[in-house]
Order: C-alpha cells, then sequence, then structure tokens
C-alpha cells in the first residue's frame, strides 16, 4: 500500500472526528486555544493508537486467514464506509448532543467512539503487510489537524459540512477496498 493510499485511508478515517469536531466547535461556549488543542489530541491520538491495537490482532491471526484476508478487508473498509454514508444522511446524531461543553470524559469517550473504524482498519493494515508506525502516524496526525480545523470551522459556520465529510470520508473508504479486492483478485495491478 503506497503513500497516497495510507494519506486517503486517513483522511476517510479523520471524518468521524471531524465531524464530531464541527459539532463541538458550533457548541463550545469558550474556544481556548487548550481547549482546542486537548480535543485534537485525544482524537489523534485514538485514531493512532485504535490501528497500532487493530494491527497487532490482525497478525497474530494472519496465519490462519492469509487466503481470504483481502475479502476482509474488502468488507471491513465496506461496512465502514458504508456505515459513514448512512450516517451522513441522518438528520439528528447522537454526536451532537454529546458535544455541548468542553468536558474531558466526553471527550474521552467520543475520541474511543470516533477510532473504532481504525481499529478494523489496523486489522486490515496486518493483512496487507502495511507499516503499521507510518500508518498510525499518518491517521493520528492527519486527524489532528482535521479536528483543530473541524473545530474552527464549526465555531465559524456551524453544522453545515458535518454530514459531507462523512459522506466523502465513507466514500473514500469503500473506494480503498474495492481496490485492495480488484488488486488481490487480479483484476487491476498498481
Amino acid at each position: 500500500m503506497g503513500i497516497i493510499e495510507l494519506i486517503l485511508i486517513s483522511i476517510g478515517l479523520a471524518m468521524d472526528a471531524f465531524a464530531v469536531s464541527i459539532c463541538k466547535g458550533i457548541k463550545m461556549t469558550s474556544k481556548k486555544i487548550w481547549h482546542i488543542i486537548v480535543i485534537a489530541l485525544f482524537f489523534g491520538g485514538f485514531q493512532m493508537i485504535m490501528p497500532i491495537i487493530g494491527w497487532f490482532l490482525g497478525s497474530r491471526f494472519e496465519s490462519y486467514i492469509t487466503s481470504f484476508d483481502h475479502w476482509i478487508a474488502f468488507f471491513l473498509l465496506l461496512i465502514i464506509g458504508g456505515k459513514m454514508i448512512f450516517e451522513s444522511f441522518r438528520k439528528d446524531s447522537d454526536d451532537e448532543k454529546l458535544v455541548t461543553k468542553f468536558d474531558v470524559k466526553e471527550i474521552l469517550v467520543l475520541a474511543i467512539a470516533t477510532s473504532i473504524d481504525a481499529l478494523a482498519v489496523g486489522i486490515t493494515f496486518a493483512f496487507l503487510k502495511v507499516n503499521i508506525v507510518l500508518a498510525s502516524s499518518l491517521i493520528g496526525c492527519i486527524t489532528f489537524v482535521l479536528a483543530i480545523i473541524g473545530i474552527l470551522i464549526g465555531s465559524v459556520v456551524g453544522g453545515k459540512f458535518k454530514n459531507k465529510a462523512k459522506l466523502l470520508g465513507g466514500i473514500i473508504l469503500i473506494l480503498i477496498g474495492v481496490k485492495i479486492l480488484l488488486e488481490h483478485l487480479g483484476v487491476i495491478t498498481f
């Protein structure tokens, strides 16, 4: 898997955190720089840790599933991307209900909830022999930056873009899943 694909996956995975960050920016009464950095560190940190955990789990069971690992990668990315697309069309999101004030426990819950997808992608990375240090670093850094941007956008323009961000992230993950499947089936080569 190349650097471009890793960056696209990182952006796709960061879209949940980005959308929640927009909501957080809308509802934060105090836009202190320290609060913005703490929120971004939580989102970026969990998005960086979860793929590593998934990678270790996937590596442990790799020998049992190498003959169909590309199908697992495809279906995991399809499910994660499909979930994000479905959520992009929902009007009343649970995320919006959770972001009314600055609360570290609340941010922890949101960071964990938005990084579960990264755990599943980490499992996929183990099957695909992806450099997990590079991948998880990219995911964490991109999420950190997008979380800051999301908070700032939320504070300026409101919730207009959060569903579009989830839709885009879901589409990116599904397309990468299709590419992985087609490469392993020999339909395309890069």
